[in-house]
């Protein structure tokens, strides 16, 4: 972790073991906040504010400087452009028209609006969300004897899933957790959401993961040489996030199910990343790259 993108990874799980700390011990107990002395009522303050907004520009910012240092310049902007694009015009749609996710608006917390509809920060997530499932799912499927076509076809259907998987997770409590970030004007079957929510989620997915592979297609890639351990951890990170989240809310189905769809995938994906020419599988380089 001694890249210069290492130092953005640590702020952004710092930023999130804050919020969470903030959201699940220190909400529930206003009691605490008020024997607070005013500096830490005031840092309190402005982490409920602004604690959302700082952790979700950190995690872009690892995987912008990741991608570009990795990958190159074409290829990150190839994928964050589309991913920004895409994911801000199906959330301006859904936020204003219920179309493709459902009835519902964001609240405050998550910084300035674009049209007074979508959090700026959201694009974001999108990006660095979407970029880690799909490219630990291209590295490990480039260890498999398929055509390049079928390797970059799952991975967008993979790296979709992965990325709706995180939704499942994190959506349930996001939403209804003692400060929302968002709220469901369309209550739905899972959870208080309407399955539409999630088929909009993976078809966008699809759709900015498809754009980028053709914008990849123009300089291809060697994924064989491309180390995982950033994307790994913002993935695990985010994803344990919401987990602690849901299971702070006494959300369990979403949480089996978002291992099941996600962190299984992910393991199965990572393994193969890391398997070796003579088939053997050998260590995550955690603390090296």
């Amino acid at each position: 972790m001694r890249e210069k993108e290492g130092y953005f990874f640590i702020g952004h799980i710092l930023a999130m073991f804050f919020g969470l700390a903030g959201l699940l011990l220190v909400l529930p107990h206003p009691e605490f906040v008020a024997n607070l002395p005013p500096i830490g009522q005031s840092a309190f303050s402005w982490s409920m504010i602004g604690g959302g907004v700082v952790y979700m520009i950190l995690g872009w910012a690892t995987i912008a400087l990741f991608a570009y240092r990795k990958l190159g310049l074409w290829h990150w902007l190839g994928f964050m452009i589309p991913a920004l694009g895409i994911s801000l015009t199906s959330e301006l749609l859904g936020t204003s028209t219920g179309f493709p996710f459902g009835d519902y608006h964001y609240l405050s917390g998550l910084g300035y609006k674009i049209s007074g509809l979508v959090p700026f920060t959201i694009p974001l997530s999108w990006f660095y969300l979407g970029f880690c499932g799909y490219i630990i799912t291209r590295v490990g499927l480039e260890k498999l004897s398929l055509p390049s076509s079928v390797k970059d076809l799952g991975a967008i259907i993979f790296g979709s899933l992965l990325l709706t998987s995180w939704d499942f997770v994190l959506d349930p409590a996001m939403s209804q957790t003692s400060m929302p970030f968002w709220l469901w004007d369309q209550p739905g079957a899972f959870f208080g959401m309407p399955y539409q929510n999630f088929i909009g989620w993976f078809g966008t997915g699809v759709v900015f993961m498809s754009v980028a592979t053709i914008v990849w297609r123009f300089k291809p890639l060697d994924f064989n040489k491309i180390p995982l351990t950033i994307p790994i951890g913002v993935y695990i990170g985010n994803f344990t996030f919401a987990m602690v989240m849901s299971i702070g809310a006494n959300f369990y189905i979403p949480v089996l199910l978002g291992i099941f769809t996600g962190i299984l995938p992910l393991v199965i994906f990572v393994s193969l990343a890391y398997k070796s020419e003579s088939g053997n599988s050998i260590g995550l380089p955690f603390l090296s790259q």
